[in-house]
This record gives structure tokens, sequence and C-alpha cells, in this order.
């Protein structure tokens, strides 16, 4: 079985900073694009950022400039740093992993969520 699950959500102030962990964990042969996605209240689910295997990112407009994808392979975790964090940043954020498992399934995963909650 193979799943992956989030950390480090909570409450910050606007202007401050959190990070979050996605761990990856099971029956993994290899670990390939990863993902954070959020939903706020009311609204769809929206991609963050994504980083490949090889490390290269990708942002949404929205939080160019203030958040940072990065992932350790050896670890099998991915992390996102975010930083001047405003209100309209609130929400349940998720991880999401595409994987090779030794049995060749090829599975997309996701994570349970971590709510993170920007106010003063």
């Amino acid at each position: 079985q193979v799943r992956v699950v989030e950390s480090g959500g909570g409450l910050v102030q606007p202007g401050g900073s959190l990070r979050l962990s996605c761990a990856a964990s099971g029956n993994i042969l290899s670990l390939n694009d990863m993902a954070w996605y959020r939903q706020a209240p009311g609204k769809q689910r929206e991609l963050v950022a994504t980083i490949t295997k090889g490390g290269t990112t990708n942002y949404a407009d929205s939080v160019k400039g203030r958040f940072t994808i990065s992932r350790d392979n050896a670890k099998k975790t991915v992390y996102l740093q975010m930083n001047s964090l405003k209100p309209e940043d609130t929400a349940v954020h998720y991880c999401n992993a595409r994987i090779v498992t030794f049995g060749s399934a090829r599975l997309e995963v996701w994570g349970q969520g971590t709510l993170v909650t920007v106010s003063s």
C-alpha cells in the first residue's frame, strides 16, 4: 500500500510563514511528479505548485515569489515553504504524488490534507 501524509499546517498571522511537509511511504519503486493543491471554503481545489523528479518547479500566479516547493528524494518527501502569507491563502492544503510501485502499477495518490489558516 502506498500513501502520502502531510504535516505542518496551522494558524499564522498575515505576513507570517509556514512550512508544509508531505512524506510518501509504502511499495514505491519511483516517486515522480509531486504537487501541492489547496481548497478554500466554498471553492474548487486549485493547483499551487508542482515539482518533477528532477526538480523542475511550477507555481500558480497567486503564490509566485512567496511560496517555494522542494523535495528530498532520499526521504521521499516534498515541502512547501510559504512566506508572506495572506488571509486568502487560508485553505486545506493537499499533497499529490505520482508513483510507480514495485509491481509496475502507476498510481496518483492524495494525502488527507492539512489546514492552513491565515488570520490575525
